[in-house]
């Protein structure tokens, strides 16, 4: 697993706006995540849990919910990047978010990074980083996320 790059306060990443800052280490899925996240979410929806009955649809198996596969954001984040310097870091939620391709199951996914945007608030900042998540030997991201997080300083 690569080294986190580690920003030094806001400043710091404002600096990076409009940089991809990272790329995570591929990840399989596997049913069990699959039949886990369904069971969790109630969404067991036969294109992710059957095997054998969605062997036969054009994915030739069962394919990862397109909510497990933007629930690996934070997962990859921490894996890609840190920011010293604030108190705390909460989800704020999403602007732009697709499912361009399926994720088959026991495909292996990764996350791309790039900081959008880097806007003050009272008491931090708000950052809205780009998150593409890609297949491995697919030809288009398996989804396209703009995630927003609200960092606080005090």
């Amino acid at each position: 697993m690569a080294t986190p790059v580690v920003f030094n306060g806001i400043d710091d990443l404002k600096s990076k706006v409009g940089e991809e800052i990272g790329v995570s280490e591929w990840r399989e899925v596997t049913q069990d995540d699959i039949d886990r996240f369904a069971e969790v979410t109630g969404d067991d929806q036969w294109i992710h849990v059957d095997p054998e009955r969605a062997k036969d649809t054009p994915f030739g198996g069962t394919i990862a919910h397109g909510f497990f596969t933007l629930s690996l954001a934070p997962r990859f984040s921490y894996d890609l990047w840190t920011l010293e310097g604030v108190a705390m870091a909460l989800n704020y939620g999403l602007n732009k978010m697709r499912f361009p391709s399926p994720l088959p199951v026991g495909s292996k996914v990764r996350m791309r990074v790039t900081v959008q945007s880097v806007e003050d608030i009272p008491g931090g900042a708000q950052l809205t980083m780009l998150n593409t998540f890609e297949r491995e030997g697919g030809d288009k991201p398996v989804c396209v996320a703009e995630s927003l997080t609200r960092v606080y300083t005090g």
